[in-house]
């Protein structure tokens, strides 16, 4: 509920061994809210992935930096968008990974996690 204190701690500590420039903290995921509820029957918000809100720090990513902007009530991204695939191209850069050419086995057959959509590294958020 109160995360800024025990995430600065975390941020603090990494800093202080050496560790930050090779670790990647990441909060968030590749979906945000809806901004509205959808129905009274249901309450809470769906999920959206046309607009979502990721932090990260360490690892390589360029400190204080704020990239894209949603509309006016936070339902899509309107500037700098980034997709799902190109944040997990992006991660997997910075973790050394040719994000085209990693393939891993799922249910017996070969995968890409980038293939199925274009992806693209967000190289604006690197340092």
């Amino acid at each position: 509920r109160r995360p800024d204190q025990p995430t600065a701690a975390l941020v603090t500590d990494l800093k202080q061994r050496g560790l930050l420039d090779s670790t990647v903290v990441h909060w968030g995921g590749e979906i945000g809210r809806l901004p509205v509820v959808q129905s009274r029957s249901k309450p809470g918000r769906d999920h959206n992935g046309q607009g979502f809100s990721t932090w990260l720090a360490g690892g390589g990513f360029k400190p204080g930096t704020i990239y894209g902007e949603t509309d006016e009530v936070g339902h899509r991204a309107v500037v700098n968008k980034v997709t799902a695939n190109d944040y997990q191209a992006t991660l997997l850069h910075q973790f050394g990974f040719e994000h085209q050419e990693l393939v891993y086995k799922h249910n017996g057959q070969q995968q890409k996690l980038t293939a199925d959509r274009p992806a693209r590294v967000v190289s604006d958020i690197l340092a």
